[in-house]
């Protein structure tokens, strides 16, 4: 962060504590917490040059439940309008990149489908056959009463 960015954000970061110990430093975990952001780390991977890693996801979660990232965001903001240095109009790419059919791996409705144990085809899937005896049964088979 540089000098000039850390004199806009200073002053709008909660004051260290009366009691109790002394924080480690608002700037030295920001930059610590922008490092995790833009690089998309986990935070034990965060550099030791930005302290403990805890002490930056801790202070990362409280500011965002009290609002200050809020703060900090609507305040740089409010400065850039005022500069007219942010451009609001934004582009989306439409572009529409297909994969092979059997990327996405889900099966489609309608697809006839083998079944593995028969060979035969299903026309939808999950149609179960029932077992198919191999033998014809014979009249000695036959234990109806007569």
């Amino acid at each position: 962060m540089t000098d000039r960015e850390w004199a806009i954000l200073e002053p709008l970061l909660p004051r260290q504590p009366r009691r109790g110990g002394q924080w480690r430093d608002h700037r030295q975990v920001i930059n610590g917490i922008a490092w995790v952001k833009r690089t998309g780390s986990p935070w034990r991977d965060m550099p030791e040059r930005y302290g403990p890693w805890k002490t930056a996801h801790l202070r990362f979660r409280r500011w965002a439940e009290d609002g200050t990232w809020a703060r900090l965001k609507a305040h740089v903001m409010a400065l850039a309008e005022a500069d007219e240095d942010i451009d609001w109009d934004a582009h989306a790419d439409s572009t529409v990149v297909r994969a092979h059919q059997h990327a996405a791996g889900a099966r489609k409705r309608g697809i006839q489908r083998r079944n593995r144990r028969y060979g035969k085809a299903s026309a939808a899937p999950g149609v179960v056959f029932p077992p198919r005896s191999t033998l014809l049964p014979t009249a000695a088979d036959d234990h109806s009463p007569r």
